[in-house]
């Protein structure tokens, strides 16, 4: 074999072995994993369904809990200077559905506090940012059709930034009942994926 093939696979080996796990660039944007302020809010675009009228305020809640309950992120209920927003949406039984608009949606009257077995309700002082409200916000509640995904959403954008919601998500999980609780399946893969981009760069989770 000549001496020029066996330097070239010699090479290649060398590379593969002393190839590092931290060489990996992690699968989230690396201000997802230094984050540690959240806020959750409701889609601006969604209406509120006919059949089913607090489900999205409901699916916040529900999201809010499993997040407080992880640990990882303090949950701010105004926004103001928030690492992260979480934006959701309920997915509906049809693609088309008739809806009605709610801009007050993300200033809704009671918020959650963790406690050592659970939540509590209480009392929310403050707003979502106006970045990301809806543009209709001043405008009273009107019937509509909506049209959208079946299934539940969970956005997650950069925060400290203006206009977050103007941006590419950082990451996104779409699937039925994402949003259910007591699980609330799109908290656990979002946990999962920051634990795997932590494992990915060599980080401790």
């Amino acid at each position: 074999m000549p001496n020029r093939v066996v330097t070239l696979i010699a090479a290649c080996l060398l590379l593969t072995v002393t190839a590092s796990p931290k060489d990996k660039k992690p699968a989230l944007p690396t201000y997802i994993l230094a984050a540690r302020t959240v806020t959750v809010i409701i889609d601006p675009e969604a209406g509120f369904s006919v059949d089913d009228p607090r489900a999205n305020q409901i699916a916040r809640k529900d999201v809010e809990t499993a997040l407080l309950n992880w640990g990882r992120f303090d949950l701010r209920m105004d926004g103001q200077g928030t690492d992260l927003v979480i934006v959701i949406r309920k997915g509906r039984g049809r693609a088309v559905e008739p809806t009605i608009s709610n801009p007050r949606q993300n200033n809704p009257a009671g918020s959650i506090n963790p406690y050592d077995n659970g939540i509590a309700v209480g009392a929310q002082h403050g707003r979502a940012p106006e970045s990301a409200t809806s543009s209709t916000a001043g405008q009273p509640p009107r019937p509509e059709i909506e049209a959208g995904a079946t299934q539940d959403t969970f956005v997650v954008y950069r925060g400290d930034i203006q206009d977050p919601l103007d941006n590419a998500p950082a990451w996104r999980y779409t699937a039925k009942d994402a949003l259910e609780s007591p699980s609330v399946p799109a908290v656990d893969k979002f946990r999962k994926a920051i634990a795997d981009a932590e494992k990915a760069v060599g980080k401790t989770p």
